[in-house]
């Protein structure tokens, strides 16, 4: 039997909401290292929050891989939302994949710009993405800071519609990405 959290829509599966969580945990950790690590300078080597920065940066891209390869491969189950709110949320979901995937890419290319190896684990070394001294890997630094400012943005727009849903349209459309949350309409398949 399949729980229904507002007798349309059934909860997200287990992979989809562990890999949404630890993104949430990989994202608070990057903006608040992001914010207190020095700034970055020609000469700055990548040692203490710099070091950190990237290593929790390769694991957010290996994470978004992942999520990106689930998503096409397993869609979720429809939210029955009004047009406008469903439009509004397709909407939002893409630019928070596409932020959550060029941020720390064009923060990679910085990186490799750089001459720093970019490792996942800090095992499995990344390839460079631009040539040590590259002007436009440089440049990628800078758009990698304004569009954290976006994603950041976004967040805050998808906490704000989550909260938005429970406590004032109350269709419990934030429960189906919550932890524990009840089987998938594909339980067998998502799992």
């Amino acid at each position: 039997m399949i729980k229904l959290y507002d007798g349309r829509a059934p909860a997200y599966g287990i992979v989809a909401r562990t890999l949404h969580w630890l993104t949430v945990l990989l994202i608070a950790v990057q903006f608040v290292i992001g914010w207190t690590m020095p700034d970055v300078h020609k000469d700055t080597q990548p040692v203490g929050l710099i070091a950190w920065h990237l290593g929790v940066g390769s694991a957010l891209i290996a994470v978004m891989v992942l999520r990106v390869v689930w998503r096409l491969t397993h869609q979720p189950a429809p939210d029955d939302l009004p047009p406008l709110l469903g439009f509004a949320s397709r909407v939002t979901h893409f630019l928070l994949y596409v932020c959550l995937l060029l941020v720390p890419l064009l923060g990679w290319i910085n990186a490799s710009s750089r001459g720093w190896q970019v490792r996942l684990a800090s095992v499995v070394p990344y390839p460079s993405l631009s040539p040590t001294g590259s002007p436009f890997g440089h440049a990628m630094g800078d758009v990698h800071g304004i569009l954290a400012w976006v994603l950041f943005a976004l967040i805050v727009m998808h906490v704000l519609a989550a909260l938005f849903h429970r406590f004032i349209l109350k269709d419990h459309v934030m429960q189906r990405m919550a932890p524990g949350a009840g089987p998938s309409r594909d339980a067998a398949r998502d799992s």
